[in-house]
């Protein structure tokens, strides 16, 4: 199969030509190198329930699901392959050594399918690429499981990636809007073990705020204080998962009026707040995603805990409107009154009704959350959007104030501050669980958290 990430561009490697008797050498000498048996994944029998969930779907059709190719970063240097969620649901496979793999479903019969996922399997040592090729080669890249390791490990018949390019075409997750669809709208309700594991999400982040916090005083000292910040994050999702989950927001003083603030290069004033927005992606690629707003100082002033406060009542009143049945856009529409209501009250807005008030929250209040930090977007908008909300749904509820340091609409000691706190929680039975409910949200217990850690 041709490797489209892989062209005539990519500079040619700085090493002398190989003798012949040098390939000789390094083609005889090998001890046998097996994985461990009894490799099967523990996500294995589930990746078959969802692969016959999707099945169901599509009978008779050829259903292809890239895992995704590497793509360089700069010149012969690739960005960290993170396979696409998809592939990741239906096989169970994670690794970095998975670019370029790809599952497809087979009609086998009206309506079922045999899964067949197409691997680049451990490097031969026949030919040199094992020690030359600095792509993929097992010297260069690391070990990957040969056909029947793969086939173990996953309970899919496994075969070379080379044969893949002569099957007739199908229907492509990465091209077909339906199939990709259908995938995101499966993935809407989690499982048992997916809320386990955006569980251990939300526990390794909680405790990358707490690094933080613990880091505070070096970063006020240093000319790039948000990077600093960033940086302290990223060794605790590093350390414990694959890495955080999407790019770190460490936004202090009027930064955090920029909703994506990833730059990060600010210095830190303990008179502002840090609007810190982190999580940690687990081994598994599920992440969480957790923003909390912290006076640099450890103290909030009193127009920072104003502004806090509005925006804490934004979020418990989001929350209060979660449960299975309601409307998936209900809990923002109980924050946003709570925001225009408030505004008005401070004479920001004349009149808590209409939507004014979007110019100082700008975006949505909350999202899904599972294996991508906005997880089942390409889902219809009457399944998700416009849908209700099930037991087994993982989201966000994340309402903000983002009060612009040039806006003249608003009073001079309120300009530049930003504010969002988002949570992350599972719908129950009969409402949500708060899974990150070790962080403290309300501003006394904000205060009293940092102190104790900065004591420490």
């Amino acid at each position: 199969m041709n490797d489209p990430a892989v062209g005539a561009t990519r500079p040619a490697s700085h090493d002398l030509p190989p003798s012949p008797e040098f390939e000789a050498f390094m083609a005889c000498g090998w001890a046998a190198t097996p994985l461990p048996g009894g490799i099967r994944l523990p996500v294995a029998d589930l990746a078959a329930a969802r692969r016959a969930k999707l099945s169901a779907r599509f009978p008779g059709e050829r259903l292809i699901i890239p895992a995704g190719e590497l793509r360089v970063r700069s010149n012969d240097c690739d960005h960290r392959f993170r396979p696409h969620s998809a592939y990741a649901w239906l096989t169970g496979l994670t690794g970095e050594e998975q670019a370029g793999h790809v599952l497809v479903l087979e009609p086998d019969g009206p309506q079922r399918h045999e899964a067949v996922l197409y691997v680049r399997p451990r490097s031969s040592r026949r030919g040199p690429e094992f020690y030359r090729d600095r792509r993929y080669g097992e010297f260069w890249v690391g070990r990957r499981p040969d056909l029947a390791e793969a086939e173990r490990m996953t309970g899919i018949r496994c075969e070379h990636l080379e044969t893949y390019g002569r099957l007739p075409p199908g229907r492509d997750a990465s091209r077909d809007a339906g199939l990709a669809a259908a995938l995101s709208e499966l993935r809407l309700v989690k499982d048992a073990w997916e809320v386990e594991q955006l569980q251990q999400a939300v526990d390794h982040t909680v405790a990358g705020f707490e690094d933080v916090v613990r880091a505070l005083p070096r970063a006020l000292a240093h000319p790039r204080g948000e990077r600093w910040i960033e940086g302290v994050f990223g060794l605790r999702a590093r350390a414990e998962g694959n890495g955080t989950g999407y790019e770190t927001i460490a936004a202090s003083g009027a930064h955090a009026c920029t909703l994506h603030w990833i730059r990060n290069d600010g210095r830190l004033d303990p008179r502002e707040l840090l609007l810190l927005d982190a999580g940690v992606e687990t081994d598994s690629l599920y992440t969480s995603d957790i923003t909390r707003t912290l006076p640099l100082s450890g103290r909030f002033s009193s127009v920072q805990r104003q502004v806090y406060e509005l925006v804490l009542a934004a979020q418990e009143a989001g929350i209060a409107a979660l449960r299975p049945g309601a409307s998936f856009r209900d809990f923002h529409r109980a924050g946003m009154r709570v925001i225009a209501e408030g505004l008005a009250e401070w004479g920001v807005l004349k009149s808590p009704e209409g939507d004014l008030h979007r110019r100082y929250t700008l975006c949505s209040s909350g999202h899904m959350l599972g294996l991508d930090v906005h997880d089942c977007a390409q889902a219809r908008a009457d399944v998700y959007l416009d849908g209700v909300l099930e037991e087994g749904q993982v989201l966000t509820v994340e309402p903000g104030l983002y009060l612009q340091a040039d806006d003249e609409t608003l009073p001079a000691e309120l300009r530049g501050i930003g504010v969002r706190i988002e949570d992350d929680l599972v719908i129950t039975a009969d409402g949500a669980r708060l899974m990150s409910h070790a962080l403290p949200r309300t501003p006394d217990a904000v205060e009293t958290w940092m102190g104790e850690l900065l004591a420490g």
